[in-house]
């Protein structure tokens, strides 16, 4: 199967993103509950681990192919990297010191370095409609952080560390569309997420094994939730998203996943709902809007549309 690029969302694209959304957006209080029980490398090991070996399982059930080409293993090892290892472990220990709902937006900063590296690594052009977007996205990201602001400066070392998630995050993306392994999107998503895991594995053993004890109900639930939603479908997605649409598009539509955030920390965790969330909702939406509803790009040159035409 083939996929041709697109400057837009295909019905398909659109589905994906808004399940993308609700459940990744959810998983940031989710997150937060699990880490009262569960160690976070554990947590993220565990996870990581048996969602790529239940996607690589899935895979392998749906006929695709898991093997990889031995001249393309660099690139997988450097996408896991930046993916998988850089984001989880600077985004587990960056959500232990800043609160979850402001996590989730300064993880979502991630739009603005990637399309900043789209336009180097990829030479993806900046057009007046998507750095509108951008402005209207990263306002209603301001919105929400809103008062908060000031209180971020007493946890200088977790805001570094959720900014550092979300370079990695862009960069990552960047190189999945600059590389284009040519293998199935469910193969790379369990062998990335496989290949993550395996350092947060060895690093709990050696450094959290003391901590380990039963866990109650809701952060066993978190475990499950994690491996199944977060990592085994919504990795997938991503990546299937990331591989349809330039980077820029499939960055600012995923802005709505810190909305729905901050809408489940109300529901999850009884937080308030203010003016905020209405006007940085508003934003938000309308930035998803323009790249969504924008024009199709002109057709791309045969030797740029065949290095990410490949069987998926």
């Amino acid at each position: 199967m083939s996929d041709e690029p697109r400057s837009t969302f295909s019905r398909l694209g659109l589905v994906l993103l808004g399940a993308l959304a609700l459940g990744w957006g959810i998983n940031w209080p989710i997150m937060k509950i699990t880490l009262w029980d569960v160690p976070p490398l554990t947590f993220r090991g565990v996870a990581l681990a048996a969602g790529g070996a239940g996607v690589l399982l899935l895979a392998r059930l749906g006929g695709h192919r898991l093997t990889v080409e031995r001249r393309h293993w660099g690139q997988v090892f450097r996408l896991s990297v930046f993916n998988v290892i850089g984001w989880n472990l600077l985004v587990i220990y960056g959500v232990a010191l800043v609160p979850a709902g402001r996590s989730a937006l300064i993880a979502y900063t991630m739009p603005v370095w990637s399309m900043l590296l789209s336009v180097w690594l990829l030479n993806e052009r900046l057009t007046a409609r998507r750095i509108a977007a951008l402005a209207l996205g990263m306002g209603g990201v301001v919105t929400l952080l809103g008062a908060e602001v000031a209180a971020l400066g007493g946890s200088p070392l977790g805001v570094a560390l959720l900014l550092g998630a979300a370079f990695s995050w862009a960069l990552g993306i960047v190189l999945l569309k600059r590389y284009a392994v040519p293998i199935p999107t469910v193969s790379l998503t369990g062998w990335l997420m496989f290949i993550g895991s395996l350092p947060f594995l060895v690093a709990a053993v050696a450094l959290e094994h003391g901590q380990w004890r039963p866990i109650g109900p809701w952060p066993a639930f978190g475990v499950l939730y994690n491996i199944f939603v977060g990592f085994m479908f919504c990795y997938w997605a991503w990546n299937r998203i990331v591989l349809m649409v330039p980077v820029a598009v499939a960055s600012l539509s995923s802005l709505i996943t810190p909305l729905i955030g901050v809408a489940a920390g109300v529901v999850l965790l009884e937080e308030a709902l203010t003016w905020r969330e209405g006007l940085a909702g508003l934003l938000i939406l309308g930035a998803i809007a323009l790249v969504i509803r924008a024009p199709a790009a002109p057709p791309v040159p045969a030797a740029r549309a065949g290095a990410a035409t490949f069987e998926r």
